[in-house]
């Protein structure tokens, strides 16, 4: 299972990944941890990335970026009005009236929705971390904003699953910050102590988010967040750009806001002034080159003036601070620490201002650009079953008040609020409800005006097959609803209850429904339990009363990592919940009387749910349509690698001509083959630039048809010599064997002569092969072809040491000692006289019997001693 964290920013990703020795922010193809959120569409491919911002200029109207704020929303949002017109590339309208984007690919204009724009993106993550962990990579957690509504959170989980990841969870960027923190530190208060609190603050590129979370030893809780979801980075940036734009009309006449492309690169270098003001307080120049019409543009700020610029922006700053700290009930003494991440946050006049609202100086103790990735890395290594993780559980928020809307039994229309503003999460609840016929659910939010979305609408849930009961009465139905680990509202299931006849205590009647058995005590408080339950939190749905949904006592706060909707893991508590609220099979609903057993049986129903999502046929055709893009990728890929490999074979060898190899190669074939990598470059450029692989890889076979041949030459003439100063070495040893063996030297006496003749008659053989190749050789210069080739002298060696080796090797037999004829006749003077054979041992065997007996006794002892102690 693989353990990964993605933080899909709306300028920059990051991916971190769990391993054995902790977590890693790991480097893309061009050693940077810092992957821009771009996606560039061309005639031949896409390219995501690194390789996509560098043609942000080149190819400007099809290369994407700034798509992530699109997510979820509508064309005719004012949101993404307001986005259009920074945008270079063409924003469209869907037919369900989805936002979406058109440009050119594979030459044809092509029409992509946002989640498939984003899936592109996450793809490329996907790929950067397969190549640094080695496998493939499924499971994952994903980074979102925290200010992010139900639709918009639903569009990002369909484009995880058309880049076929399996998203774990959705973690809120601010939750994530707090884990990396909280995870790590040894000195947090013990679970009954008064909890540590932290203000978390992220200004990244487009949005401001905090949060405000208590730490206690392993646990986590978030007790507010707040947003400004249109005030990053990307803002002080226009101001800065707004400002030169201006000046350099005046000054060179010039409109850079006119060109697409002109105001891209002043947007760039405007982000660096930024960087260089952020830590340098005098006037810095900005300088671009061939700006506009050949023009070169300059111009200065300091930081004085662009704080001045962008004092409206820095007062919106102040208002989510305050907000958290409002809504968490904090007040400044209560915050231990103000920890700030995003690259905005490195803006002096930015810290100013968190130091105002909270009374202290922010902290940077966490990287300001990895914290969010490391975050949901930790996270996929909680909810993976491969890792094992310090206990830590972790308490969400809702960021916005839902309220559930139906139609009475009288068609008069009612609501209730389930979720208020920073309801812990995930979260579920039971409500009940008195009806005869399926009736529908709906879910908006309550406050339209702080919700950063035009639509407060979540969805629409419909509760079917719902029928009267035997007495032609309501049926009681309870649905359960759930705000689930990705932050989105879900209806998992909805029971009937069914009241079966009462049967006298101990009277058993067929097949008995689940139950447990209580004692007075229990009866008594579950009694009690139930009627402050309905005094309080449920309205029941009476036709007649006309009281609609309540809330029941079985609310129970979510574990800190659960199994909701999502293959996420649920503790045993969460299980057995989750089993006793109506899923399957028949269970017991109501109190017991003394005298008589109340049985009831669950009946699952149906839900069909409407939302603002993506429909399988259409997720199942955007993986299609991606998989036929990857593959694409993977064409052109190679055939550029083929292409660049002619071009890399033409340079190389066009130098090495009349270097390395100037000596191997004659002058008519040089100026020859050197003509032929000049056709071949020109080629390249002019007619093979935009040829099939199979071309590219036929052009390089028959430029190495010429040039093999002289590679070869060369590197026979490296390894020859060597070959043959090995033979000749091997020569000269088998013919000084031989003269030590003519010698009578002892050590080669025992060989027999006929096997010396073998060895003298391969010596001669392999001789004259020697000699005659060497000759050959060296009457040849090195511009012809070898008369031998290295491999073949060290072959013809193999062959001499085969048949010569075993035999001039061949160990002397060895000797035995001859017999010492005294020391017999000693040993047989000792011995007296002569004796039948067996009488010297007779007196032996007749005393064994004896001494056996007597050891039997012992050991008879001894075994029953063991048997006694045993």
């Amino acid at each position: 299972m693989s353990v990964v964290g993605f933080d899909l920013g709306n300028q920059s990703c990051y991916i971190a990944l769990a391993r054995a020795g902790g977590i890693e922010t790991i480097a893309n193809e061009y050693s940077d941890r810092c992957t821009p959120t771009c996606v560039s569409l061309g005639e031949k491919q896409r390219v995501m990335g690194v390789s996509a911002k560098n043609q942000m200029i080149s190819n400007v109207k099809n290369t994407l970026h700034g798509f992530k704020r699109l997510l979820g929303r509508k064309f005719d949002d004012p949101l993404v009005q307001a986005e259009k017109v920074h945008l270079p590339y063409e924003v469209v309208k869907f037919q369900n009236g989805d936002a979406g984007i058109k440009a050119n690919y594979l030459g044809d204009a092509e029409e992509f929705s946002i989640p498939q724009v984003v899936a592109m993106m996450l793809t490329k993550l996907k790929e950067t971390a397969e190549a640094n962990i080695g496998r493939k990579v499924v499971d994952c957690v994903l980074s979102v904003p925290n200010f992010y509504t139900d639709t918009e959170r639903r569009a990002l989980l369909d484009a995880a699953k058309i880049s076929e990841l399996n998203c774990l969870r959705l973690m809120n960027d601010t939750t994530a910050v707090a884990l990396a923190y909280g995870i790590y530190k040894q000195d947090l208060p013990a679970p009954e102590e008064k909890p540590r609190n932290v203000i978390f603050v992220d200004m990244g590129h487009s949005a401001l988010q905090v949060a405000a979370c208590a730490f206690n030893k392993g646990k986590l809780k978030v007790l507010a967040t707040s947003a400004d979801p249109t005030l990053g980075g990307r803002d002080f940036d226009r101001v800065i750009s707004n400002q030169f734009a201006e000046e350099f009309k005046k000054k060179y006449k010039i409109d850079a806001k006119s060109k697409p492309r002109a105001l891209l690169r002043l947007l760039a270098e405007s982000e660096k002034l930024k960087k260089q003001m952020s830590v340098n307080a005098n006037l810095l120049p900005l300088n671009i080159e061939c700006f506009m019409e050949d023009i070169d543009v300059s111009a200065k700020m300091k930081r004085a003036d662009f704080e001045e610029m962008a004092a409206d922006l820095l007062k919106r700053i102040e208002a989510p601070l305050r907000q958290v700290l409002a809504d968490s009930k904090l007040k400044k003494e209560d915050v231990e620490s103000v920890e700030i991440i995003g690259g905005s946050t490195r803006v002096p006049a930015v810290k100013e201002i968190i130091k105002k609202v909270f009374g202290k100086d922010p902290s940077t103790t966490l990287n300001q650009d990895e914290a969010v990735a490391r975050g949901c890395a930790l996270q996929c290594a909680i909810l993976s079953p491969t890792f094992r993780v310090r206990e830590f559980a972790i308490t969400d928020v809702t960021a916005y008040p839902i309220k559930l809307t139906w139609k009475s039994s009288m068609e008069e229309e009612s609501e209730m609020e389930v979720f208020s503003k920073n309801h812990q999460a995930p979260f579920s609840k039971m409500l009940t409800f008195y009806r005869q016929e399926p009736f529908d659910l709906e879910a908006v939010y309550i406050d339209p005006k702080s919700l950063p979305y035009p639509n407060p609408y979540i969805g629409r849930f419909t509760i079917n097959k719902v029928t009267p009961n035997p007495q032609g009465e309501s049926s009681k139905v309870k649905v359960k609803i759930r705000v689930n680990i990705h932050g989105v509202l879900t209806l998992p299931s909805a029971s009937m209850v069914e009241k079966l006849p009462e049967q006298p205590e101990g009277e058993v009647n067929g097949p008995e429904p689940m139950e447990t058995d209580q004692t007075e005590d229990q009866k008594k408080t579950e009694a009690g339990e139930e009627q402050n339950a309905d005094k309080q939190n449920e309205q029941q749905a009476n036709p007649e009363q006309n009281q609609e949904a309540a809330m029941e006592t079985d609310q129970t706060e979510a574990p800190k990592t659960e199994n909701d909707d999502d293959a996420a893991r649920a503790t045993p508590e969460e299980e057995k919940k989750e089993n006793t609220d109506a899923k399957n099979g028949e269970k017991k609903a109501e109190p017991q009387s003394k005298k008589s057993k109340k049985q009831v049986k669950m009946i699952d129903l149906p839900i069909d749910i409407h939302v603002n999502r993506f429909t399988t046929g259409q997720i199942n055709l955007a993986v299609e349509k991606e998989g036929k893009m990857i593959m694409q990728d993977k064409q052109e890929k190679d055939r550029i690698d083929s292409k660049n490999s002619v071009e890399e074979y033409v340079y190389d060898m066009r130098n090495k001509l009349y270097e390395r190899y100037e000596k191997f190669i004659s002058e008519k074939d040089r100026e020859t083959f050197s003509k032929l990598l000049d056709d071949t470059e020109n080629w390249l450029y002019e007619d093979g630039e935009d040829e099939k692989k199979q071309v590219y890889i036929d052009k390089l076979a028959s430029l190495k048809k010429l040039g093999n041949p002289v590679v070869n030459r060369y590197q026979e003439d490296e390894l020859r010599p060597k070959a043959f100063e090995e033979f000749g070495s091997a020569l000269q040893q088998v013919r000084k064997v031989l003269d030590l063996y003519a010698q009578k030297d002892e050590k080669y006496d025992h060989i027999p002569e006929e096997d010396m003749k073998k060895v003298e008659k391969a010596l001669k053989e392999k001789q004259k092969w020697y000699d005659t190749k060497l000759n050959a050789q060296n009457q040849l210069a090195p511009h012809q072809n070898p008369a031998v080739m290295s491999d073949q002298i060290l072959t013809e060696k193999k062959n001499l040491e085969t048949v010569c080796n075993p035999i001039i090797n061949k160990p002397k037999p060895k000797v035995e000692p001859p017999k010492d004829d005294k020391k017999e006749e000693k040993k047989e003077g000792e011995s007296g006289d002569a004796k039948p054979e067996g009488a010297a041992t007779q007196p032996e065997q007749e005393q064994q019997p004896q001494q056996q007996q007597q050891q039997q006794p012992q050991q008879e002892s001894k075994s029953q001693e063991d048997m006694d102690l045993d």
